[in-house]
């Protein structure tokens, strides 16, 4: 549908068929329009040029133009129903972000309001150590909030959490009363151990109803949990114990995933041996019988360490006192790959996090007390804290954990799940997407799907071709995706689509949220206005933003406040257009996005050079259908050894076992040298080019210390 932008500002198509002929007028009355404020604010945008306007529920999106509108119907349901509404919102929000995050704070329970001071930060270095403290001196409890909260409003009744197991048929579920008893019973086992205020427990569980209700009885006892996907090996895992100290370890003896068992009590008792080593045990390892994936008799057993989870939790009672928590005191640990080898332990904290996640959640999925919500993230990650448990329970929400692999037993699997549950908002990865995209559309048509209502998108940019397949066949075209910009280190959702409010372009993450402030700045650090590209940062703090790597306070600042003084820095590339949509282009540094996971390049490299036959290793990032970007590894031997499958599949090997198979390289190319400056440095920019097979614009080669190492490797990327 052809469109124009008129004189007064407008967007428009007076005649223009929709929809079986169906003609509409987007004009002045019945139609969003692109407000003349953007042109200044937030970011810059200009007026809508000629685009191709496609309505919810009426038209396919087809072209790389599109601009998709919501149906009146859907905005009219809606939080946020205009972009006037997000304006007239999103301007009190960071002209008055004291009065603004209090009032949405004052919606929880506190025990004890907090002092005068809503906030205090500091971005610059120049000015002394960043600090940044939300809602400091108000007592309350994440956990209380999440279930005692719903419990007194009358939703004990209420589905808290439905289960999916891996196998068809095998469910299960628990109403907020349910949750809420059995998280009590969990919480005081902690607390007859020895768990207090302030400990650690590292939690290693499959997306089990178990792991969710442990996040929430360590958070209401005061203990700081450290989630670690239950998918990193034994030695990453060690890594996470030495550096937290924790008081247990909880696991489960194995898990179905697809066609395959995982024996995670293996893998946990082969990193307490690591640990140990390094001066660091363990006393207990809480672990619960997965009766459909293990038996508890071929589970191997020492004794005055393990416990069976049955044989105890059950047994406490089913109520436990609240521990009251100030808001900066330490929630949970996450650990992310950075650009070194040693992963960052990011610390988030209580208050600020709650009052984000529960708020972001609400408006970016457009949440109503009727959704049935499902994110088909793990909790091992920073979404399935955010959006699996603490922002959906904190607006009260009912939500589904999936055991399984999306493609198990075939790949309708999703959309027979969602049927079964009658999921209406549905939170997924583009790796995701893109994998479902390559099988026939019969597995989403079989099935009617039509109880979704929004779509959204989590890890990595979703590239357009994705984006319309997801809106056009899954989402049949009338649900609008949330396409989600955000980061570990965030906390919540920082740059995202309201659904309802803006019409949305194929692949932009649009506008930001509330008090979120992002600017594109060059490489000097200084701030470019309007149509660019450049590095994305965030001027001043967001109730949901990290405190600090655990242990390592200079590193945070290193990391994020100094690259770009005042700011805090993503690591991502950023183009923002003529209307102000902002467009993330991925990575600028040293880590790759693997199907929404980023790894560190040199955590991999770490681990390709402990294999005894390789002497060095260079990791980039290449494009990959599927995963978004994979791992391409340059790998020099040491002296005489030849190369071989097998050697090849060795290599692989080790990195799997050290970081885990989601970390394997993808290519490895043999490398007889390395393009090195004549300092040393590996030019990363010609290992790209060489990777993407980019043969024509290397660049000059002649400032290598030897250029002819580039095409030996051209030559061997040709044979291999």
């Amino acid at each position: 549908m052809a469109s124009g932008y008129e004189s007064d500002g407008f967007l428009r198509s007076p005649d223009a068929g929709v929809g079986g002929g169906k003609k509409r007028c987007l004009s002045t009355s019945n139609r969003l329009r692109h407000v003349e404020s953007m042109a200044i604010f937030p970011s810059g945008a200009g007026k809508i040029p000629a685009l191709n306007a496609v309505i919810l529920g009426e038209a396919l999106a087809s072209e790389e133009d599109d601009l998709v509108f919501p149906s009146d119907e859907f905005s009219q349901q809606a939080l946020v129903p205009s972009p006037q509404k997000y304006l007239e919102i999103y301007k009190r929000s960071v002209e008055d972000p004291a009065g603004f995050w209090s009032d949405i704070a004052s919606e929880f329970y506190w025990k004890k309001k907090w002092g005068d001071k809503v906030y205090d930060d500091n971005f610059d270095v120049r000015k002394g150590a960043i600090k940044i403290e939300w809602f400091k001196g108000g007592i309350t409890n994440i956990c209380y909030n999440c279930l005692d909260r719903n419990v007194e409003a009358g939703l004990g009744d209420k589905v808290a959490m439905y289960w999916e197991g891996n196998e068809l048929n095998v469910d299960g579920k628990l109403t907020y009363s349910e949750l809420l008893q059995k998280v009590c019973q969990l919480a005081n086992y902690l607390k007859d151990i020895g768990v207090k205020k302030g400990d650690a427990v590292i939690v290693y569980l499959p997306m089990l109803m178990e792991l969710p209700m442990t996040m929430l009885a360590c958070a209401r006892i005061g203990a700081v949990h450290s989630v670690v996907f239950a998918g990193f090996s034994a030695e990453s895992l060690a890594q996470r114990i030495v550096d937290c100290k924790p008081k247990v370890v909880i696991t489960c003896n194995a898990v179905n995933r697809g066609s395959k068992v995982i024996y995670l009590k293996d893998i946990v008792d082969t990193a307490l041996v690591e640990s140990a080593k390094n001066g660091v045990s363990v006393d207990v390892c809480l672990t619960y019988e997965n009766k459909s994936a293990m038996s508890r008799e071929n589970t191997k057993w020492q004794e005055g360490r393990d416990i069976w989870w049955q044989d105890v939790v059950p047994n406490y009672p089913s109520t436990c006192a609240v521990e009251w928590v100030d808001a900066e005191d330490p929630l949970f640990l996450l650990y992310t790959s950075g650009s070194t080898g040693k992963p960052k332990g990011v610390l988030h904290t209580t208050g600020g996090y709650m009052v984000y996640t529960a708020t972001t959640f609400k408006y970016a999925f457009d949440y109503k007390s009727s959704d049935i919500y499902w994110c088909t993230a793990d909790c091992g990650w920073i979404t399935g804290h955010s959006y699996v448990t603490y922002g959906p329970m904190l607006n009260g929400a009912s939500v589904l954990v999936f055991e399984g692999a999306p493609n198990y037993p075939d790949s309708g699997r999703c959309w027979d799940i969602v049927d079964k549950y009658k999921v209406t908002i549905f939170y997924t990865a583009p790796t995701l997407v893109r994998s479902l995209m390559r099988e026939s559309e019969e597995y989403v048509k079989k099935y009617s799907r039509k109880s979704l209502r929004v779509l959204g998108s989590v890890g990595e940019p979703i590239n357009p071709s994705a984006w319309r397949w997801f809106y056009n066949v899954v989402g049949d075209s009338r649900c609008p995706i949330s396409d989600t910009w955000w980061q570990t280190e965030t906390g919540g959702f920082l740059i995202t689509p309201l659904p309802g409010a803006w019409p949305q372009k194929p692949g932009s993450a649009t506008f930001p949220f509330f008090g979120v402030q992002p600017v594109i700045v060059d490489e000097k650090g200084d701030e470019i206005e309007g149509e660019c590209s450049g590095y994305l940062c965030i001027k001043g703090s967001w109730p949901g933003a990290f405190r600090t790597l655990y242990g390592d306070h200079e590193r945070y600042e290193t990391t994020y406040f100094k690259p770009f003084a005042g700011y805090y820095f993503s690591g991502d590339g950023c183009s923002r257009d003529k209307d102000g949509y902002h467009w993330l282009t991925g990575r600028v540094d040293d880590v790759i996005n693997v199907s929404g996971h980023r790894i560190g390049t040199a955590e991999v490299e770490s681990a390709l050079v402990s294999h005894p036959k390789c002497a060095e290793a260079a990791v980039v990032g290449v494009e990959h259908e599927v995963k978004g970007q994979g791992i391409y590894a340059f790998v020099t031997l040491v002296e005489g050894e030849p190369y071989s499958e097998e050697l090849r599949k060795s290599l692989i090997l080790t990195v799997r076992k050290q970081i885990g198979a989601f970390a394997a390289p993808d290519k490895i190319h043999w490398a007889p040298g390395l393009p090195k400056t004549r300092s040393g440095k590996i030019m990363r920019r010609i290992l790209r080019k060489i990777a993407a097979r980019q043969l024509d614009e290397l660049g000059d080669t002649s400032t290598l210390a030897d250029p002819s190492v580039v095409e030996q490797l051209i030559a061997l990327g040709e044979d291999s």
